[in-house]
């Protein structure tokens, strides 16, 4: 249960990411198609509008200069004969009001004697308007019924002034159609955008999403122990460096976790060995109680060997761990580095003379650098001891140094068993040995050189090894002359 609330919990946040991304993205063009649909809309009910204004202003105004002289004359048939006419050709009605607002004369002869209160005839009679255009959805003043009507009121004038108002009143019934027809074609069209659009923004935002789906699935797998995962590395710009970082960090978790259990498990190996070793010796010496003291003695001193090796495993093992654990701190002082290593070969000489070694050294007097001593004494004490343990009876170990630069250079040769060149990747790792036999019999803990690389690394210097099989091997160590002090970071 736990597991599954879970993974759903986990979903929310990419569901919610995804969703997001189509929302923007829908708000961004429905906005945009809003604006796109009112101004379309508007433009073409605009330029239908006006063009309906020119055509029947137009002929309003040509029957108006010449019903002018006939209503001016009072030539009533003359005048209704020509309003009557008029109106069958452009299919509409034409009305003759005085300046009192009073229809004179109707083509329909249906408003007669009435006083029309529309709003384009009062701006022409008291308005000063030579014309006025409106359109009316239902009847109005007594000129239409239900259907909607375009009026337009133009100016009757004589020699003498102002003589009335001719109104033409029209059926636009079909303009108001083609119009609600053009509006529901676009709406039609606008809708069909939107659905595309809408599909547009899910594939959009799913194709958007799945690197981080795929990642986020990937880092499910990372999180319940599966450090095997790699995301494919596809596309371009911060989703493919985030891929790439992404498969960066797993390698490394991956490499760190098998570098952990191979540690755990060589550390549980390195412990059991002495203890199983001393827990053999000392039952020989329980259960034979008749044991000759020679031989009890020679047990007892195995024993006392194999608890230094435990000791010397597990200070070592504490001083790895302080060091991983950023507890390790540097005490740099003006040191000198020729007195080091005069004093490494002057202790380790006697060692080398039990193997019938000779120990020589190529030391440049006066090398001075700002460095931990203890730690440095250590660095060279133990590339040297390394040096005699693997290199047969007769060798030579050269322990050299010189400066160069703004850097001094200890190197440590011998003519010993040399190092696979297979094996020279890892000859640093923790507990790694080339040859696990020889090694164990030599005393060696096979953390040395890893305590080497860490204490060099922590003094601002770099150690690289050069070997070839039964030729030797040569370990440069580098480090700066003014180094600061170094601390586990």
């Amino acid at each position: 249960m736990v597991i599954i609330s879970r993974t759903r919990t986990e979903r929310l946040p990419l569901d919610s990411i995804r969703w997001r991304i189509v929302l923007a993205f829908l708000l961004v063009i429905g906005f945009s198609f809003a604006v796109m649909y009112l101004l379309l809309t508007g433009y073409v009910s605009n330029y239908l509008y006006q063009q309906r204004i020119r055509q029947d202003s137009l002929s309003a105004e040509r029957l108006a200069t010449t019903v002018a002289p006939l209503f001016q004359s009072a030539a009533s048939d003359s005048l209704n004969d020509t309003l009557i006419s008029a109106g069958g050709e452009l299919g509409g009605r034409f009305l003759v009001i005085d300046p009192d607002g009073k229809v004179q004369f109707d083509s329909f002869s249906r408003a007669l004697g009435t006083r029309l209160q529309l709003p384009e005839v009062l701006d022409v009679l008291t308005g000063g308007e030579a014309g006025s255009y409106g359109i009316h959805l239902s009847g109005s003043g007594g000129v239409s019924g239900e259907e909607p009507v375009a009026v337009y009121a133009s100016r009757l004038v004589g020699p003498r002034g102002s003589l009335g108002v001719l109104l033409y009143v029209a059926q636009v019934g079909e303009m108001v159609e083609s119009l609600n027809a053009v509006i529901f074609r676009l709406t039609m069209v606008f809708a069909l955008v939107a659905l595309v659009a809408v599909i547009a923004a899910l594939v959009f935002s799913g194709v958007l999403t799945r690197p981080v789906n795929t990642l986020t699935q990937a880092t499910r797998r990372m999180g319940k122990g599966d450090l095997t995962v790699r995301v494919p590395e596809k596309g371009s710009g911060e989703l493919k460096n985030l891929a790439r970082s992404y498969n960066w960090m797993a390698e490394q978790l991956e490499t760190l976790d098998q570098s952990r259990s191979q540690f755990v498990s060589n550390a549980s190996h390195e412990l059991r060995t002495p203890l199983a070793s001393m827990k053999v010796l000392l039952e020989n010496v329980l259960y034979q109680p008749d044991m000759p003291a020679e031989i009890r003695t020679e047990f007892l001193t195995d024993v006392d060997g194999e608890i230094d090796r435990l000791a010397n495993i597990v200070s070592d093992l504490l001083l790895l761990s302080r060091m991983d654990n950023q507890k390790l701190e540097l005490h740099p002082v003006t040191m000198s580095l020729t007195a080091t290593c005069e004093e490494t070969i002057r202790l380790l000489t006697p060692v080398a003379e039990k193997k019938h070694q000779t120990v020589t050294g190529r030391i440049q007097q006066g090398v001075t650098i700002t460095g931990d001593p203890d730690r440095l004494k250590q660095v060279v004490y133990n590339l040297t001891e390394n040096a005699i343990k693997y290199t047969p009876e007769g060798g030579v170990i050269t322990v050299t140094l010189a400066r160069r630069g703004r850097t001094a250079v200890v190197t440590v040769r011998d003519n010993g068993i040399g190092i696979p060149k297979a094996d020279l990747p890892r000859i640093f790792d923790r507990f790694y040995r080339v040859d696990k036999a020889r090694s164990r019999e030599s005393g060696g803990t096979g953390l040395g050189l890893s305590i080497v690389r860490q204490m060099v690394q922590l003094s601002g210097g770099q150690v690289t090894v050069e070997s070839e099989e039964g030729q030797g091997s040569v370990f440069t160590v580098t480090l700066p002359v003014d180094g600061k002090e170094k601390r586990v970071s």
